[in-house]
């Protein structure tokens, strides 16, 4: 997956609304000190839908998409599971973000979790010496190829560089 432009995104809740953020980055070992990402990306979202118990994407997808308007990319990282059974089976917030993302034009998402969800096919990624591994489930590509990519990224630590620059982004917002 050479040459390829890739979002990494993430939201942040707060009492009146949420900060969605992304930073765009044109390869896997991109690194936050050395060379900036190529794009940094924070909206305000005023109005959230409720948490509701399995329905999680009904509050974050329409975050992801606003942040995601206007930016091109091939592959797009969320912090999350894009399956939460077998591939087809349960969507996660990934696949209902491939789904609503224009055909056509439809990047690669790649979902990287910090926890294990009970009954999803992921791979497990161990990075940095870390005894605990990140879960990754992908859409568009094969299970290997995105386990590949996320552990190749910048990092010396369990959690990529450029993952933990988007989730402080839209933490500090």
């Amino acid at each position: 997956m050479a040459g390829l432009w890739i979002a990494a995104v993430d939201v942040d809740y707060r009492d009146d609304g949420a900060v969605a953020a992304a930073v765009c980055f044109d390869r896997w070992q991109a690194q936050a000190q050395a060379q900036a990402p190529a794009t940094e990306r924070v909206v305000r979202i005023d109005a959230v839908a409720p948490y509701r118990p399995g329905r999680f994407f009904e509050r974050e997808l329409p975050a992801l998409l606003s942040v995601l308007e206007g930016v091109h990319s091939d592959v797009v990282i969320v912090d999350g599971y894009v399956w939460l059974r077998a591939p087809g089976q349960r969507p996660g917030l990934g696949a209902y973000l491939h789904a609503a993302l224009e055909e056509g034009s439809r990047p690669v998402v790649i979902g990287v979790a910090k926890n294990r969800f009970a009954g999803a096919e992921s791979m497990e990624v161990l990075r940095g010496g870390s005894a605990r591994p990140l879960y990754v489930t992908p859409v568009g590509i094969g299970q290997d190829e995105a386990a590949a990519a996320i552990h190749a990224m910048h990092g010396a630590h369990r959690f990529p560089t450029l993952l933990g620059r988007v989730d402080r982004l839209a933490r500090q917002r």
